[in-house]
């Protein structure tokens, strides 16, 4: 156990109310699991303000108190921790009381709109894969070596986060990969930790109903590369628009990766079908079983971060062949009749089409392409109509259904969808609300050789809808139909 005083290393502090020697065991950002000898951090949300609850915090035990705005009674029994920043603070905090556990690991962080989740997963494939034992923290799951937990958000907070790496250390990781989200970045989640490296794949239209403008969403997740050290590298993808900006004002080395023109680390895709792709990785040919042009990205993100991390390690190419795929990302499933579906995880205008595109590249033209997609509820509304509208000019037929609906109604949402559907594409769209009979109903229409899209869901396991979650997943659907038909 540590006193207060030992957690305040590198902490500004305006003012401090009570005094510092007093134990912590414990630091909580919800006053529900606040406690005797636990510091209660009053992060301000986007829901309230944790400042609402430093009250109900103390009458549970909290003998500290982390806050930006004093309350009016001070508890004489209660350390009061006045800050600038909360979040930012909090980092320090936490990095001193899990005795600074990203500084125990090489910690590499990704970052981007599309192919976090990859990027972070074919790394922590890569990696063990060449002897090392890794953590990885991502959408999907969390791992600390060989053991998998269920992932509770795409960045943990900051206390949990702290919690997770210091496991990590503790089980002898030597690496760790971790995805590193805008709301992360902006609510500094990640502040105090020490990051080897920052990866960056692309960014487009997102999470503008948390963000509010595209430029303070570019601004998220530059800011995660501007509080990179000068021991670290900022790698960034030289073919998209806004890469460079990433690299503006960061004080790490500064590395880029692409398929197009000159970059650091250069690609090229020289043949594709279903079973994967060749590939050619700073002049050396090699066939990996990822598909399209927006995996072929990840891996060239990949191959440098592994570069860069190993000091130009010779057979990197040869370990890159052996990774698999990502589950729910471009996952295909066999189906009777050559029947081909395709799980993905794509949610945003630019993923819907980077897939559909995949697809179109590698399909004769001679089957069809039918694409089931929807929109989840709560979330970016603007991103609905574009959805419909690539979804009909880049497939033969199209099913437009609920997603997670959250609290929203799911026709609704498919309605909003519909609204960008261009008037020639009208026929080719059926809506159907129930997400089982949408895939069944895609089964229904295909025919030898044709082609399924599943958007949307991928890995997931769940249908959120009402503020519940109802198990749902979309390769298990579809694999019990296709299994009803032999």
């Amino acid at each position: 156990m540590k006193t207060l005083e030992q957690l305040l290393k590198n902490v500004s502090l305006l003012e401090q109310h009570g005094s510092a020697d007093t134990p912590i065991s414990g630091i909580t950002l919800d006053s529900r699991n606040a406690g005797h000898e636990v510091l209660f951090a009053a992060v301000p949300g986007t829901q309230s303000d944790g400042h609402s609850y430093i009250g109900a915090a103390i009458e549970r035990g909290c003998n500290a108190i982390l806050c930006s705005t004093l309350p009016e009674n001070l508890n004489q029994h209660v350390c009061y921790l006045l800050v600038a920043d909360v979040r930012e603070a909090l980092g320090n905090l936490c990095k001193n009381f899990f005795d600074d556990p990203s500084g125990k690991l090489t910690l590499v962080g990704v970052t981007g709109t599309n192919g976090k989740t990859t990027v972070s997963t074919l790394l922590y494939q890569l990696f063990s894969q060449l002897g090392e034992r890794c953590g990885l923290i991502s959408t999907v799951s969390y791992k600390i070596g060989e053991k998998e937990f269920p992932s509770t958000h795409t960045t943990p907070d900051v206390v949990s986060l702290n919690a997770l790496l210091a496991q990590m250390a503790a089980a002898g990781c030597t690496y760790c990969f971790m995805e590193v989200s805008s709301h992360a970045a902006d609510q500094r989640r990640i502040a105090g930790l020490h990051f080897a490296g920052g990866i960056f794949t692309n960014i487009t239209h997102d999470h503008l109903d948390y963000h509010g403008t595209f430029a303070n969403y570019l601004k998220a997740k530059q800011s995660f590369f501007d509080h990179l050290d000068r021991d670290a590298f900022a790698l960034t993808n030289r073919d998209d628009r806004n890469g460079h900006i990433m690299l503006q004002n960061t004080k790490a080395s500064r590395y880029s990766y692409g398929l197009k023109g000159t970059a650091d680390f250069n690609g090229r895709v020289l043949e594709r079908d279903f079973s994967g792709m060749l590939m050619q990785i700073d002049g050396k040919e090699a066939w990996f079983s990822l598909l399209g042009e927006f995996n072929a990205y990840n891996l060239m993100a990949v191959y440098a971060a592994a570069f860069l991390l190993t000091q130009g390690r010779e057979d990197l190419t040869v370990a890159l062949t052996k990774v698999g795929r990502v589950h729910g990302r471009f996952e295909p499933v066999a189906g009777p009749k050559r029947i081909t579906a395709i799980i993905d995880y794509a949610h945003t205008p630019d993923a819907l089409e980077r897939v559909l595109e995949t697809i179109n590249h590698i399909r004769s033209r001679n089957e069809q392409l039918i694409t089931v997609v929807g929109c989840g509820g709560n979330r970016d509304r603007a991103k609905r109509p574009e959805m419909g509208k690539i979804a009909a000019s880049m497939s033969d037929r199209v099913i437009l259904t609920s997603d997670n609906p959250r609290m929203e109604e799911p026709n609704d949402i498919i309605e909003e969808m519909k609204a960008g559907v261009a008037p020639q594409d009208y026929k080719k769209v059926l809506s159907i609300t129930d997400r089982k009979e949408a895939i069944k109903t895609a089964l229904a229409l295909a025919g030898k050789g044709d082609v399924i899209l599943i958007a949307g869901k991928g890995h997931e396991t769940y249908q959120e809808i009402k503020g519940v979650k109802h198990p749902f997943d979309d390769r298990q659907i579809i694999t019990e139909l296709f299994n009803d038909i032999h």
